[in-house]
């Protein structure tokens, strides 16, 4: 059972969920809000106070938590990994040929949305009043696929995968054209896509596709999503449960049902069935207990105002954790052009 807390340090470094509402949602750490208590901010403090612990990590799904920050620097945070870390994707599409069903834009708009396998780092930013990239800036890809009967079908078959060849087109079809020196600079780089199986579309004998995919461009998503790094990046934040009481018997077994599994255990002490929280990260604060009257009053639900749970998942284009190490050098940046804009203005 976690020690009991002070009015005032519930309400500075808790979120508290009610049957009817949630307190204690806004801020009140600066300086003079509360007598005693000294929230000026301290460089030092601060790093004594922040970490970042890894929980879980792959090639492209990253947990970690991020503890000792405002709720406005996560966010911040978040908001780089979703729309400002660059990447490159599908920009322009010049059709030659297409006599599928499916219409020029739609088609267009599918192998925009097809994520590109090609580190950005590797990349420059192409000049806005350049008409052509170049080997530094541009990626130029093909996909050129015909639909053809297939001679060796069975007579009697009716499925389309025997008796037809290339009739699906995937985006495994879609080939790298190396412009200039690519061959040689990225010839471990493996460009293409990330996924080979994403159906583009589905063709019949006599019709074919021929399309070049000029320039996947070294930007950001706050001109597409479909630059996006992640196929998601959030948080939350981290769940506190408190019983206030021994809860035993029958009712334990309740409030194990209320949450989560793996966030109560029901332990056996002096041959009694009693309630204890084991991992409180694994609740989803739905608030089920407080439906039960006989248990609402002898639980406290909460989440720590100042630890952020991030979950980073990447489209396969960078590694989760190299994205997060981006976004992190983007934050840095935008800190620093604020800190010289800030010394200008100064100075005038």
């Amino acid at each position: 059972m976690a020690a009991p807390m002070s009015n005032v340090d519930e309400i500075r470094d808790r979120v508290i969920l009610g049957e009817f509402g949630v307190r204690n949602v806004h801020t009140t750490d600066y300086p003079g809000n509360y007598p005693g208590y000294d929230d000026t901010w301290d460089l030092e403090k601060f790093k004594k106070n922040f970490r970042i612990d890894i929980v879980n990590s792959d090639e492209n799904m990253l947990e970690f938590d991020m503890i000792g920050i405002d709720a406005a620097i996560a966010n911040a945070f978040r908001r780089i990994l979703l729309a400002e870390v660059p990447t490159m994707a599908i920009e322009k599409v010049f059709v030659y040929n297409n006599t599928s069903i499916i219409q020029d834009e739609i088609l267009a708009h599918r192998l925009g949305l097809v994520p590109i396998k090609a580190d950005p780092r590797l990349f420059e930013y192409r000049n806005p009043e350049d008409q052509e990239g170049t080997e530094i800036d541009t990626i130029q890809l093909q996909l050129k696929v015909k639909c053809t009967r297939n001679p060796r079908a069975p007579k009697d078959s009716s499925d389309p995968k025997e008796l037809y060849l290339n009739h699906m087109v995937y985006s495994g079809d879609i080939k790298w054209l190396p412009i200039g020196n690519q061959a040689d600079v990225f010839a471990d780089a493996k460009i293409g896509p990330v996924h080979g199986d994403i159906l583009l579309a589905q063709l019949r004998p006599g019709q074919e596709l021929d399309i070049s995919l000029i320039s996947c461009i070294f930007i950001n998503c706050k001109d597409h999503a479909k630059f996006s790094p992640v196929a998601t990046a959030s948080y939350r934040l981290l769940p506190e449960i408190t019983l206030l009481q021994t809860i035993e018997g029958e009712q334990a077994e309740r409030l194990k049902r209320c949450f989560s599994p793996g966030v109560i255990e029901i332990q056996n002490v002096n041959g009694r069935k009693v309630a204890k929280v084991v991992n409180s990260r694994l609740d989803t604060c739905s608030r089920e207990v407080l439906r039960h009257d006989d248990l609402k009053s002898l639980v406290k639900l909460g989440r720590v105002r100042d630890h952020f749970i991030f979950s980073v998942e990447s489209t396969g284009i960078l590694p989760a954790d190299v994205l997060v190490t981006e976004a992190i050098n983007v934050l840095i940046s935008k800190c620093q052009k604020f800190l010289t804009e800030l010394d200008a203005a100064e100075m005038d």
